[in-house]
């Protein structure tokens, strides 16, 4: 990985509700690089996925917690880790597959792991039963300038006017 700029580390109740919270800290996380909207919707989309599958598959509705870690390099690559402790993925392969659900019954589509990496450059899963799942995503933003990007700016003011 690239010397780091800046990470950030939030865990959170694996409910439902908290899949949108998820995608606004992740916005706001990614809006120093000023991506395009695009960029973003892709980036909260892949997020999406994976901290519904932990709420979801991982932990089958009954709860845990779920661990999102990102950061951004000075070169512009954003990577996101969802982990979870929930029961694990007995087949990663399988379980990337498109269509391929462990709850067809639940009407889910099996499309979460096709849309992450639609969505990212890269995608990789580690999981253990048992133990829980990890995933982990990269995106490369290019012409993105992460030192001339602040997320806010504040005016300073002296006696004469602005700064």
């Amino acid at each position: 990985m690239s010397s780091v700029k800046n990470e950030i580390y939030f865990e959170f109740d694996a409910v439902s509700e908290n899949e949108s919270l998820a995608r606004v800290v992740i916005a706001a996380f990614l809006a120093r690089l000023d991506p395009t909207v695009e960029q973003i919707e892709d980036v909260k989309t892949a997020v999406s996925e994976a901290v519904t599958n932990a709420i979801i598959h991982g932990y089958k509705e009954k709860g845990g917690r779920v661990v999102m870690q990102a950061a951004i390099s000075k070169d512009g690559v954003f990577e996101v880790h969802i982990c979870d402790t929930g029961v694990g993925i007995a087949d990663i392969k399988q379980a990337m597959q498109p269509l391929f659900t462990t709850d067809a019954d639940k009407e889910r589509s099996g499309m979460g792991f096709a849309f992450m990496e639609s969505f990212m450059d890269k995608v990789s899963v580690e999981s253990k039963l048992g133990e829980g799942t990890k995933v982990h995503m990269w995106k490369v933003f290019d012409d993105c300038a992460v030192e001339t990007k602040p997320i806010l700016q504040a005016a300073l003011w002296n006696s004469d006017g602005r700064v």
